[in-house]
């Protein structure tokens, strides 16, 4: 039996991709609502690929307690991996029950650990984003679900507080943010932000011994678009932030 109503479903449509425009817009003056919904509709995302209903499930960079409660409402049980102690309390908010302050790219859980491994917006804030993907792959049972989304550089929050000037440069950028707000941001180019793009993570997927893709698509823009991800150079531009669905080999759905 499935955790939630069935009017919760996933549904990749206009309406939900304007209503989670709408929630980014007040990510700074209303956070309860915008990690609030954000995480509701994470949770029903992944869902559609795989139940949550009893599964093991790692989220690495789950940051504060948002996600957890939303993956449990839907019968995951969830466990949280951050390496920033601030993050895990941010908008003070408590980290989930299981969460553990660990770096993403060595996670401290055993081969096969875990039924799903899913991250959010974290990849484009670590240097060796691959190696965490690795990472991620390695916990995962075969058959298993890895799921990933991460905001790419070329798009229109690829800079995050620093967009759009970050396509003038990240530095030139930071430098801008800091003029005119009186401090540096809180994404710092080079040290805590780092350029990312679709064709590196479609690439590195390819690649993988470890795993096969079973989406590769917009995450947050309705289903009709989802073509845009295979066209080189406009997906860098247009896709804003990319989710990738991969399967880990070795055993069934």
């Amino acid at each position: 039996m499935s955790a939630v109503p069935a009017s919760r479903e996933f549904r990749a449509t206009w309406r939900r991709s304007l209503d989670l425009f709408r929630s980014f817009l007040v990510e700074q003056t209303d956070p309860d609502r915008f990690y609030g919904e954000l995480a509701a509709d994470s949770a029903a995302h992944v869902e559609s690929f795989g139940s949550l209903d009893g599964a093991r499930m790692i989220d690495v960079g789950g940051g504060p307690g948002f996600f957890a409660d939303a993956f449990a409402a839907r019968g995951a049980t969830y466990v949280a991996v951050d390496a920033d102690a601030g993050e895990m309390r941010l908008h003070g908010r408590a980290p989930g029950p299981r969460t553990v302050q660990a770096s993403g790219t060595a996670l401290p859980f055993r081969d096969g650990a875990f039924d799903i491994a899913y991250s959010s917006n974290v990849l484009e804030h670590v240097p060796d984003p691959w190696a965490m993907a690795d990472e991620m792959v390695r916990v995962v049972r075969p058959g298993g679900l890895v799921v990933i989304s991460y905001t790419l550089w070329f798009g229109p929050w690829g800079g995050h507080e620093t967009a759009p000037w970050h396509l003038l440069g990240g530095h030139r950028a930071a430098r801008r943010y800091a003029r005119k707000t009186g401090h540096p941001p809180k994404n710092v180019y080079g040290e805590s932000l780092f350029p990312i793009t679709a064709a590196a993570g479609i690439t590195w997927a390819r690649r993988s011994a470890h795993v096969d893709i079973v989406s590769a698509q917009p995450r947050y823009l309705p289903w009709v678009l989802r073509g845009i991800v295979d066209v080189p150079l406009v997906r860098e531009v247009a896709t804003w932030n990319l989710l990738l669905v991969l399967r880990r080999r070795g055993g069934t759905a």
